[in-house]
């Protein structure tokens, strides 16, 4: 590692108040769902912080319903980082979108006439092609919070939780486990095709088999079919992959159950959308393993969070957290290239609340993500996250 990234590791680690534990982040569900944008709103811009550095910060603070409030939850955080981080030199500049594509190009076009030198945000894919775009005319960086890797290019990096990292990661570890022929049932919508390619990729990568894939919609009428051609294929696999919501797996299941699977006989696999109460307290899914954090961390963030604004953060705050930790962890050490690509795509990476991260040049983020175990208590780290990456992840 290179004394600059050191330097990043010591004052981050400080900002987090972490050492370098197991913790990974579950990814965020935001951009598979429709958001309704509402008007940018006409409000000048909102500072933080007094430093001679300009941040920009986008979100959609006037967006209706849980929209806006998760925004305004995320703006907190990227105070309480400010706050925590001991005099940085930064002003942040917090702009509105209402959600949008056109308002965040707006607000991306009036940080970029205010002299900031990199964006945060947006929260939305839909709204990060126009900010990057944008950014891009002037050189500008821009970390965002979408979990739509079609998003991200060179300059646009995405600071979220990936489904693609939750796959890689569980299925290299159940492979180290001796789990080489798969089965899957996964959900025929956008965030099941991200982790389909991806599922097919990792198995190929370590001459895996897949014995059977099959996708299902949301008519729940309609999961008997594929389900029993998983189930006619089910006894030459290892193990079973549900990557879907808390709400769906146990129909998932009771399908597979009515068509004649004793699950109990396989290794369950899930996704990062698995780290929910729901799913622990089903007895039917005990010992199957995710992809997702230890939640160490984010627990530590969340008391810090409270004691400041008297209410819980969103899941997503710690990046909005991190990435405010970052740009001012950057600025108090590298100088007039600290938000060069050449930093921010450090192949040592860097480590926040969710643990290991580092952005690839393509703009993808990579974690060092933990296995965990279901458990009646919780998840339960079976196979915690590296200190260290491996390789240099390109």
């Amino acid at each position: 590692m290179s004394a600059p990234s050191r330097a990043f590791f010591g004052s981050l680690a400080v900002v987090a108040g972490l050492a370098l534990a197991a913790c990974a982040g579950s990814m965020s569900n935001s951009d598979f769902f429709s958001s309704q944008p509402a008007a940018p709103s006409q409000q000048a811009a909102n500072q933080i912080g007094e430093g001679q550095v300009k941040v920009g910060l986008i979100l959609p603070l006037s967006a209706s319903g849980n929209v806006g409030a998760t925004a305004q939850s995320l703006r907190n955080a990227a105070e309480l980082a400010l706050a925590e981080f001991n005099n940085p030199d930064i002003q942040l500049l917090v702009k509105d979108d209402g959600g949008g594509g056109p308002g965040a190009q707006q607000a991306a076009q009036q940080l970029l006439e205010e002299g900031v030198e990199i964006i945060l945000g947006p929260l939305f894919a839909h709204s990060v092609g126009p900010v990057g775009q944008v950014a891009r005319s002037r050189n500008i960086p821009v970390i965002a919070f979408s979990t739509d890797s079609n998003v991200a290019a060179p300059g646009v990096y995405l600071l979220s939780f990936l489904p693609e990292s939750d796959v890689e990661r569980l299925v290299a570890y159940a492979v180290q486990q001796g789990k080489r022929s798969f089965v899957a049932a996964i959900p025929d919508n956008a965030y099941g095709s991200v982790v389909e390619a991806a599922f097919k990729q990792a198995v190929g990568r370590r001459s895996g088999r897949i014995v059977a894939l099959e996708r299902y919609t949301a008519d729940r009428a309609q999961l008997q079919a594929p389900i029993r051609n998983i189930a006619q294929a089910a006894s030459t696999a290892d193990a079973i992959f549900i990557p879907d919501t808390a709400d769906t797996v146990p129909q998932v299941i009771q399908a597979l159950t009515s068509s004649g699977v004793d699950t109990r006989k396989f290794q369950l696999l899930g996704s990062g959308l698995w780290e929910d109460p729901q799913i622990f307290s089903n007895s039917t899914l005990e010992g199957a393993w995710y992809a997702g954090p230890d939640s160490t961390g984010f627990r530590n963030f969340t008391g810090r969070f409270r004691a400041r604004y008297n209410q819980d953060p969103v899941r997503t705050a710690s990046l909005v957290y991190d990435a405010v930790a970052l740009v001012a962890a950057l600025t108090k050490t590298q100088g007039p290239k600290r938000f060069s690509a050449e930093v921010l795509t450090n192949t040592s990476g860097f480590n926040g609340i969710d643990g290991l991260f580092r952005f690839r040049r393509d703009g993808i983020n990579q974690r060092g993500l933990a296995v965990m175990k279901v458990s009646p208590t919780g998840g339960q780290v079976i196979s915690p996250m590296p200190k260290a990456f491996a390789g240099s992840g390109t």
